[in-house]
């Protein structure tokens, strides 16, 4: 079978397009980097031509409100016309647990908009809603340090690894589509702080986190629900506490502290 994996160089991508090869399907990444772009629809036709599955795990290169409303909305326009002209059997799209409680952030809004537009195409689909991803921690401490503080709440959360997010979107691929949603989470809930608490320890990084319960999470006031799953998620195998042991790595100098 082939199947084109959107966003196919990236994080999650190339893990999507390695599980998929594993069980030997062809399968061709695309991203910009290889002449495939969705915004121009530069390479669509060509690239999707033959296939029955598209995977689309892109993300937009930008945070700003109206740029990644842009991204999202036009390069899901363009992906599912090509798709439609290409006789495309099922679309499999990654999105976020919580997507459509967070809308206060101009991200997510557009991320509900990609949804909207995948349930009204023809197309018969599949959306993995996946947790925030362990490889993100960083991330998540850097967008909240002042200073020598990592300032964050401790609102509860079910991170997962790529790896398993990879596995959920792949599975998804290969099934029959659900023309709805499926919600993939990490094992174990964990309270934001305690979980970049955790991370920070395991890198030597000396920042301290603070527990601050109104305190924002890109710009988005939590709370239990906002990012965890809801009744009977697909929970991926890999523990936080073993991811930490085999990925984490210690800071380079105290310098990286600095926001």
């Amino acid at each position: 079978m082939k199947i084109v994996v959107i966003g196919g160089t990236g994080l999650v991508g190339k893990r999507v397009v390695a599980n998929l090869r594993r069980r030997a399907h062809e399968v061709v990444p695309a991203s910009p980097s290889s002449g495939v772009n969705t915004v121009t629809g530069e390479g669509l036709d060509e690239t999707l031509a033959g296939a029955q599955v598209v995977v689309d795990v892109a993300n937009a290169p930008f945070w700003e409100d109206d740029a990644v409303l842009a991204f999202f909305e036009t390069s899901g326009h363009n992906l599912l016309a090509a798709e439609a002209a290409a006789g495309v059997g099922h679309h499999v799209a990654l999105s976020v647990v919580g997507t459509d409680r967070l809308l206060a952030s101009g991200y997510f809004r557009a991320k509900l908009a990609q949804e909207n537009l995948i349930k009204a195409s023809p197309i018969p689909y599949t959306t993995v809603r996946a947790t925030q991803f362990f490889e993100f921690v960083g991330g998540i401490a850097q967008a909240a340090t002042e200073g020598e503080t990592v300032r964050l709440p401790n609102a509860l959360m079910q991170p997962m690894a790529a790896d398993d997010v990879a596995a959920a979107v792949a599975d998804a691929a290969l099934a029959e589509p659900l023309n709805g949603t499926v919600e993939v989470a990490g094992p174990e809930p964990i309270r934001q702080d305690d979980l970049v608490r955790r991370y920070l320890n395991a890198t030597g990084d000396a920042r301290k986190v603070i527990t601050d319960p109104n305190a924002l999470y890109f710009g988005i006031e939590l709370n239990d629900q906002s990012l965890t799953p809801g009744d009977h998620p697909r929970l991926g195998p890999t523990r936080f506490a073993d991811w930490l042991s085999h990925n984490a790595r210690p800071a380079a100098a105290p310098a990286s502290a600095h926001a």
